[in-house]
């Protein structure tokens, strides 16, 4: 059954996505750096440490610069490659940001630490991608580019082996299968990874989640069928929205001939220290254990864990928490009638949003969000199924249709930033911070060019991202 016989590398999520996953991304820095010792001797192949969440949480609630981070990570992990996640044209904000941007953002992360640039677009659509990758290897940094996996009519097998293929001609240095709702079950993974081994020449990464909780198993299957690289994460921040565990990974495969060679050893150690962060946390009543359950309705209704949350909160500020079930059934019919887009950031939060008001205003498409507006007009990208056109005419009337890469229609706006950030950014890394979180930023920046800092400007509120 197996057609490859090295050893599985590891990509460890302790420092990005699995707090992101389980406490709102509010790990501090002082929390990593006590563990960076042993995790650099590890052996991993890399540790995600930066990006998704992680920048915009830095400075809403942890009064961190991200940039000062990056570099302190940098430092306390010189033998080990430091992996980041990019939402391609729209960085880590979003919206779309002009090219210049783009490559701004790409070097500066590059020069600052990051080796490997993981670079997804919620709808597949690799013109989106292709700004990011290009800049990405002219700096130095590998370039992984990611298949964001869904289930639809239109998305099956040959889908993404296609996209695959497309994306090595564009030049990827990696292909990551990334599988945000942990949709992609042990068989599917078994047959998705062999077809694109088959079509394509480069190792293939694969990221999910152990939300419904096939997570293990997917990852065993998928190391059978020869996949190369997986992302897990150490016990402590490990499972339900979060990656299966690592060690339990290592565990499994010692001694066979996908043995990773991690020492369970080291990870145990590493994970005794991470046990006191995610301890505090939970204390602090940030990290809530209903995300360690396994919730199979993700299987049922293709709805990130995250997803599910952000509903609730809308439907309880709404006062509406009874219409939980309607909004369920009705996201899937508001995905068909967007044209099948993949529910992640930030299309998730689009099509969540439009079945929240179709919902509760008992009228459906009486009211279109700004967003929703902009994703059937082509604003984020082409959608990768036919648009239900009664809708589209309902949202945008007779507006043109945007069929070019949308970042076509962007002129050069890095220069405009730094002028309206004169006096508060002080750096290009922190023009950046302001282009994409343009009410976050400079109220951090202006509390952390304040001599000292008031310990009572630290931001305390409870917030998810996803």
């Amino acid at each position: 059954m197996a057609t490859e016989q090295k050893p599985l590398k590891i990509t460890d999520t302790i420092l990005r996505d699995a707090h992101q996953s389980q406490a709102a991304t509010r790990m501090r820095t002082e929390d990593m750096l006590p563990a960076c010792e042993i995790l650099n001797k590890a052996g991993y192949y890399s540790l995600e440490c930066w990006g998704g969440a992680t920048y915009d949480a830095c400075m809403r609630f942890l009064n961190e610069d991200p940039w000062e981070r990056l570099r302190a990570l940098r430092k306390a992990l010189p033998d080990t490659k430091l992996q980041m996640l990019l939402r391609g044209q729209n960085l880590l904000g979003y919206k779309h940001y002009a090219d210049d941007v783009v490559e701004l953002f790409v070097k500066k992360s590059i020069e600052n630490g990051i080796d490997i640039i993981r670079i997804f677009d919620a709808l597949n659509d690799v013109r989106n991608l292709q700004c990011a990758m290009k800049y990405t290897k002219y700096y130095g940094g590998v370039a992984e580019a990611a298949i964001s996996y869904t289930i639809s009519p239109v998305h099956n097998e040959e889908y993404f082996v296609e996209l695959a293929m497309r994306l090595e001609e564009m030049g990827a240095d990696i292909i990551c299968i990334k599988d945000m709702a942990n949709l992609l079950l042990p068989y599917n993974a078994f047959s998705l990874v062999s077809a694109i081994k088959k079509r394509v020449s480069l190792p293939v990464h694969l990221h999910t989640h152990n939300t419904t909780g096939t997570g293990d198993m997917t990852y065993l299957l998928a190391a059978e069928a020869g996949v190369d690289i997986v992302d897990t994460a150490l016990s402590p921040f490990a499972n339900g929205t979060s990656q299966p565990a690592t060690e339990s990974l290592v565990a499994t495969l010692k001694g066979t001939p996908r043995d990773t060679g991690l020492d369970l050893g080291l990870l145990s150690d590493a994970a005794a220290h991470f046990r006191g962060v995610a301890k505090r946390l939970k204390d602090e009543g940030i990290l809530d254990p209903k995300v360690l359950n396994v919730d199979t309705n993700t299987l049922l209704y293709q709805v990130p864990g995250g997803m599910l949350s952000n509903l609730i909160s809308q439907l309880k500020q709404a006062k509406a928490e009874d219409r939980y079930y309607d909004v369920l059934a009705e996201i899937p019919k508001v995905r068909a009638d967007f044209g099948y887009p993949p529910l992640v950031t930030p299309t998730s939060q689009i099509v969540g949003s439009q079945a929240v008001i179709n919902v509760l205003t008992r009228q459906r498409y009486k009211t279109f969000t700004k967003e929703s507006k902009g994703v059937l007009r082509g604003e984020y990208g082409a959608l990768p199924g036919k648009v239900n056109e009664e809708v589209r005419a309902a949202a945008i009337g007779d507006e043109e249709l945007i069929t070019c890469r949308p970042a076509d229609l962007l002129e050069p706006e890095f220069e405009k930033y730094k002028e309206e950030m004169r006096g508060i950014a002080e750096t290009d890394e922190e023009i950046l911070s302001c282009a994409m979180f343009p009410k976050t930023a400079p109220d951090f920046l202006k509390k952390k060019h304040k001599k000292p800092t008031d310990p009572e400007d630290e931001v305390k509120t409870i917030s998810v991202f996803y």
